[in-house]
């Protein structure tokens, strides 16, 4: 159960944040790996099946997980599970930001629309949000550190979020809550990368690699502002030229 398994499933099913961890040291790939993996299973948990039991009986394998690591139990024998309870107990990340995230994936099963853009944010703070910030803390980031990654956080979550439109629409989940027009979700998370990037100093030098899943938020979320009609037709994502040009240049100057 090595933290390679987690590598491949990442690399496979969320190939951007797989490219990003690419760039980081590989003692913060071998913290990062299993959080992706962990996220990326609870996230396709409500659309792998129609049935929304098997769909929470997934969901609350992971709660169990993250239950039995926090109190030092024996790790459950699976790919994901082992590396990601070591990595609990190792580093002493908080149980109940991997519960706010599963709860989050909750929701998913139900399909139910946003009800206003609050909901929204409050969605991408629990998913989005809660993941840079536990790969922030495992990567050594302190607890004033975290208000600036979940500030960027928000912001490139709300990228990923209509960049996955199509997707969202084609499985039953409507993805934007009723009235509100994508390009002022995108204006929305171009204010909070702003207000990140204008803190840039806060954040440590360790705590790059976490923030570097975002690398191409901006630009995502600009032709968003500038072709809203890009996000229904999914054309938000840069090239792939561009999109590997400006990781590599993002990860040698250090700055997410």
């Amino acid at each position: 159960m090595s933290v390679d398994a987690c590598a491949e499933l990442v690399r496979r099913g969320d190939p951007d944040r797989h490219a990003a961890t690419l760039a980081a040291p590989p003692e913060a790939r071998a913290r990062l790996w299993p959080l992706y993996a962990f996220n990326l299973e609870i996230a396709r948990a409500p659309y792998v099946t129609q049935e929304p039991l098997i769909a929470e009986m997934r969901l609350q394998f992971w709660a169990d997980t993250v239950a039995e690591a926090a109190i030092g139990a024996t790790p459950r024998a699976h790919e994901v599970a082992t590396p990601l309870a070591a990595l609990i107990r190792d580093h002493a990340l908080p149980p109940a930001a991997f519960d706010g995230m599963i709860a989050a994936r909750r929701r998913d099963i139900t399909r139910a629309p946003f009800d206003d853009t609050a909901a929204l944010l409050a969605h991408v703070d629990a998913t989005a949000g809660a993941l840079m910030e536990l790969a922030a803390r495992s990567l050594g980031a302190g607890e004033g550190t975290l208000p600036v990654v979940s500030e960027f956080a928000r912001g490139a979550g709300l990228a990923n979020w209509l960049m996955a439109v199509p997707a969202l629409e084609a499985a039953g989940q409507p993805p934007l809550p009723s009235g509100v027009g994508a390009d002022v979700l995108a204006q929305t998370g171009l204010v909070h990368l702003r207000s990140a990037r204008a803190q840039r100093a806060k954040v440590p030098r360790a705590a790059l690699s976490a923030l570097l899943t975002g690398w191409q938020a901006k630009a995502v979320l600009t032709r968003a502002v500038r072709d809203p009609a890009a996000v229904a037709e999914g054309r938000l994502a840069p090239s792939e030229f561009r999109r590997r040009g400006g990781l590599l240049l993002r990860s040698v100057l250090g700055r997410w």
